[in-house]
């Protein structure tokens, strides 16, 4: 079923952009030179659960169609999970995530010769960034900052944060958090991480912040955790011009709707209308 989902948004892009010329072109190209019209490279960072592969599969290559020089990671691969093609990524804790993609945000600036990149981030991915930023010096290295389903006040899906509360009240947390997805508890509501995360703002001056949601989102409970607020933020509600448009969660990366917001947050300049075209909900993508 993810397969044939993924399938059928691919076709639904390909009708809105036109076939790529050739093979479809690849990210992670590291002698592509940064253009005078994009000259800050773009780094995909995905969600929990999920890969570079299997998540950018869309965004990725249309952007290097439309001139970017683009560079994606598979990131948070737990160090006992079996060598695989498809890896599972976003799973381990934020700080050896976050320390990932720093190291790789330095080899696409040493490559590029780019002094900052743009990042779009999606899910977990939006905090990874964040992380990055604030506690590991990268603000100065940052750009454009876009967001897929971002949840900046965190989640609490099934009242899962109020259960993770009462577990760590129980002595039980560091059982929950070593389960197989030791991220996960840090992405709840009111988690230690998120609260160090969230002092003093997430957003910060000198980054330019886009934020893409969905009112049917259905894992960042409630969807208005991932607007944001201030004079470099905008706010994107994908049914606020679309109400065809049913998107949830896991069809974030998927849905052509959104993906034109992100071209154009990326490049304002020659930022172009969105269609409405409808969407329904995509299921869990593992």
């Amino acid at each position: 079923m993810r397969r044939l989902a993924a399938v059928l948004a691919v076709l639904l892009t390909t009708l809105l952009i036109g076939p790529p010329a050739g093979a479809a072109p690849a990210v992670n190209d590291w002698s592509c030179h940064p253009s005078a019209a994009h000259p800050d490279p773009v780094v995909l960072v995905h969600g929990t659960g999920d890969n570079k592969d299997y998540t950018w599969r869309l965004l990725g290559p249309l952007l290097v169609q439309k001139g970017f020089c683009t560079y994606s990671l598979t990131y948070g691969v737990p160090a006992d999970a079996p060598a695989s093609a498809d890896p599972v990524g976003g799973l381990t804790s934020m700080d050896s995530s976050a320390a990932e993609l720093r190291s790789f945000v330095d080899k696409v600036t040493s490559a590029s010769g780019a002094a900052k990149v743009d990042l779009v981030g999606y899910s977990q991915g939006t905090w990874l960034g964040t992380y990055y930023a604030k506690l590991l010096d990268g603000k100065d290295k940052i750009g454009r900052y876009v967001s897929l389903a971002p949840g900046w006040q965190g989640t609490d899906p099934y009242g899962l944060a109020e259960l993770y509360d009462l577990l760590k009240g129980l002595g039980l947390g560091s059982i929950a958090q070593a389960a197989s997805c030791a991220v996960c508890p840090e992405l709840l509501k009111g988690s230690d991480l998120l609260t160090k995360l969230q002092a003093g703002g997430v957003f910060l001056p000198g980054i330019t912040y886009t934020n893409i949601v969905s009112k049917e989102d259905g894992l960042v409970v409630p969807w208005t955790s991932g607007l944001g607020h201030g004079p470099n933020v905008t706010n994107v509600v994908l049914q606020d011009a679309c109400e065809a448009d049913h998107v949830n969660h896991s069809g974030m990366p998927f849905d052509p709707n959104a993906l034109g917001y992100v071209v154009n947050a990326l490049d304002p300049a020659d930022a172009r209308p969105v269609a409405c075209v409808p969407m329904s909900p995509m299921p869990p993508h593992r």
